[in-house]
């Protein structure tokens, strides 16, 4: 009976000291911080899913903008192909190459927009006006997601980093602190297109 009662008090001192010094808090802000890169992921792939429709639309009434219709069709391919899983968001180069394929494609996508300004028809299109309405509502989406996975990111690695934590990450969990997802700074500069003598 003693040895039942002194086994459950030892392990109620160990359980009120791991939560005490953030053993249990560290692991849930990374998972917090795992959650909010899945949601980025999501929207990320919800535009990439929309482009080949909003290509083969634009492609209907602007078929000799050939360049630019390219240029938005390598760089989703090449945007889909980056892939960045939770386990890489400590590694900056790998978090580097992610953000350049997926700001190349917003960069393209934004040029492709300016260009279709030359086409009345095609801004009346219904099913273009569809898909630049899904279009804007997934780079809101984009943004929003993109700002949550950074205040996990801040958390987790304020958490990581304070003490009592920093001492028992050091001595238990090892956990690495994680990169934030930075805006495209190309994304801030509206795209130049020559209407004069582009074909």
């Amino acid at each position: 009976m003693f040895k039942r009662i002194a086994t459950a008090l030892a392990a109620l001192f160990i359980a009120t000291s791991l939560a005490g010094c953030g053993y249990n808090s560290m692991q849930q802000q990374e998972e917090e911080v795992y959650g909010a890169w899945a949601n980025m992921e999501s929207a990320l792939q919800r535009r990439a899913d929309l482009i080949p429709n909003l290509v083969e639309t634009v492609k209907g009434a602007a078929s000799h903008e050939k360049s630019t219709l390219t240029a938005v069709v390598e760089a989703r391919a090449k945007a889909t192909q980056t892939k960045l899983t939770p386990e890489m968001l400590t590694d900056k180069n790998a978090l580097a190459n992610f953000q350049a394929a997926q700001g190349a494609l917003s960069s393209a996508l934004s040029r492709l927009m300016v260009v279709v300004e030359r086409y009345p028809d095609l801004k009346a299109n219904q099913n273009f006006l569809a898909l630049q309405h899904q279009l804007e509502g997934t780079e809101n989406r984009i943004n929003v997601a993109r700002q949550r996975y950074n205040e996990a990111v801040k958390a987790f690695n304020y958490s990581i980093r304070k003490f009592p934590n920093s001492l028992t990450n050091s001595l238990l969990l090892h956990l690495e602190r994680k990169e934030f997802f930075e805006a495209d700074p190309a994304a801030k500069t509206a795209p130049k297109v020559n209407f004069g003598s582009e074909s």
